[in-house]
């Protein structure tokens, strides 16, 4: 079948290497044709799920400002941090569990149960009066929320073709920008209506619905449908996607993902999880996919996004302004807007290209924002000494905007497709990991920024962001590879070389020189 499984068991590395005949890549000429609108149309509803994550990120800073004493109290800091970042925490143990049951039950149920325990999570929290009832209903939100965000980019990269791969991830990072964005007009909407937080919890189990009602129409991946043993019904997926390939390209296409889910499943043969999850570690190749990925990751979230996200009413409250859920949604309506863009350059400028143009940017205007905070007279508890909004107030607002906008438009969105670095049989473990690193950081910054502001002065905690932005800047020009247009199967040979930064460059040269070379004739 062209191709050959080379066991090598060392000692101490016990990994297995892979060596892919050329003539695999002869297999895939259905990927060169024009797809139809049914990976689209896919990848759209899958991306609701997007809205599990999104929609809860933003409603809790509103929540905050409302909540009052409704709760049998008024939260101190602590607790305020408590009910933000338990939702991380859940997150994490939700996206640990999704990925160790992705592979033996598909994607699709994962999905599902994060949508239901997304709509339970809701409810309790809609109807809690007491701060315990209400950490109980945001870890249990968190589960679902984990649970989705780690499943759904795997789908979606699985499902869709590679020309168009980070577009169509992108819409679910466009979906949770989306659901930030409502999320801030419902909070406005609801400001003044008595009891109005409990109506913005409930509100985010309409998106969980919504999935679980449109989910039966989507497909398994034909990735997970060969790996369950289903080839005829992988070629029919196939097919609905590429519905101008040729019968042979179908066949072949077939051939091509069953030769690497048979070398995944030689590797799994008699292993556990544990030895599985191992192989990111000891295999070079996917630890340097990993360290790329989850880098990236983290930077995305301690990079400051996400504080700014869950206390942006607090921030602008902090900062004098009158109406700060009002004032957060012209962030939120930002952050939509640049993931936009970047859904329309992804595919077209690369991510790589993206995240050396912006993330320069997003350290520029945090360091900036810290020097505005110089002037704002502050409280150690976070009170202002004077309602008066001066200029460093208005220049903290245009700095958030211009942040906003470099991440959105570059690792806000371009971190989520780092799925797609890691091979057939440690990819659901990879995304896993990966998505890990994002709740395991955003606990960190939603459990510590209140805190954080007290102890070093907003100065200082925006200070620390805009160092993180610059050295991970630094990181991405070494360490990320340009993999456009690639293949999953092809990507995995990137890691081989390093990180691959100037392997993949050679191959994006090799594929433009090749396509010029095709039109030429």
């Amino acid at each position: 079948m062209g191709f050959s499984v080379e066991l090598d068991r060392k000692t101490e590395a016990n990994h297995v290497e892979t060596a892919v005949d050329p003539e695999l890549d002869s297999l895939d000429t259905i990927e060169e044709t024009q797809s139809g609108k049914f990976a689209w149309l896919v990848s759209i509803t899958a991306g609701v799920g997007g809205l599990l994550f999104g929609y809860d990120t933003g409603i809790i800073s509103a929540v905050l400002v409302y909540l009052n004493s409704d709760l049998g109290k008024l939260l101190n800091a602590g607790e305020r941090e408590l009910i933000t970042s338990i939702t991380s925490g859940g997150a994490l143990i939700g996206a640990i569990f999704a990925g160790l049951s992705a592979d033996r039950f598909g994607r699709k149920i994962a999905i599902y149960l994060g949508c239901a325990l997304f709509i339970l999570g809701a409810l309790l929290q809609a109807s809690a009066f007491s701060l315990a009832q209400m950490t109980v209903g945001r870890l249990v939100v968190g589960f679902g929320v984990g649970s989705a965000a780690m499943i759904v980019p795997l789908y979606i990269a699985e499902v869709a073709p590679a020309k168009y791969r980070g577009r169509m991830i992108g819409l679910d990072n466009m979906s949770i920008t989306g659901g930030q964005l409502i999320s801030y007009g419902i909070g406005a909407g609801f400001a003044h209506v008595t009891h109005g937080w409990r109506y913005m919890v409930a509100l985010g189990a309409v998106p969980a619905i919504i999935l679980m009602c449109l989910l039966p129409l989507c497909p398994e991946s034909p990735r997970q449908l060969i790996y369950h043993n289903k080839p005829e019904e992988a070629a029919k997926v196939i097919g609905r996607i590429f519905p101008h390939g040729t019968e042979q390209q179908i066949v072949d296409k077939v051939r091509h993902i069953t030769i690497h889910v048979e070398q995944a499943k030689q590797l799994h043969q008699g292993r556990g999880t544990l030895w599985i999850i191992k192989q990111l570690y000891v295999v070079p190749g996917n630890l340097r996919a990993l360290i790329a990925a989850c880098g990236l990751m983290a930077i995305s979230q301690l990079g400051g996004f996400n504080s700014l996200m869950y206390y942006s009413s607090t921030l602008f409250g902090l900062v004098g302004f009158s109406n700060p859920v009002a004032v957060g949604t012209i962030i939120a309506g930002t952050n939509f807007f640049f993931t936009w863009v970047n859904l329309m350059m992804v595919d077209r400028i690369g991510r790589r290209r993206i995240l050396l143009c912006t993330m320069w940017g997003m350290a520029f205007f945090l360091a900036l924002a810290a020097v505005a905070f110089h002037w704002i007279p502050v409280n150690h508890d976070l009170t202002l000494q004077s309602n008066h909004i001066g200029w460093p107030a208005y220049l903290v607002l245009v700095c958030m905007i211009c942040y906003v906008g470099f991440y959105s438009s570059g690792m806000g969105n371009t971190a989520w497709l780092s799925s797609e670095f890691f091979p057939m049989e440690v990819r659901a473990y990879g995304t896993m990991m990966l998505t890990c690193t994002c709740w395991g950081s955003n606990v960190i910054v939603a459990s510590t920024f209140l805190t954080q502001m007290e102890n070093t002065t907003p100065s200082g905690a925006f200070g620390f962001y805009a160092a993180i932005c610059f050295f991970g800047w630094i990181a991405v020009y070494f360490c990320y590879p340009e993999v456009k247009g690639m293949t999953l199967e092809d990507i995995k040979e990137i890691f081989k070389h390093g990180f691959g930064v100037k392997y993949a460059r050679e191959l994006q040269k090799a594929a433009k020189i090749q396509a010029k070379n095709k039109s030429d004739h």
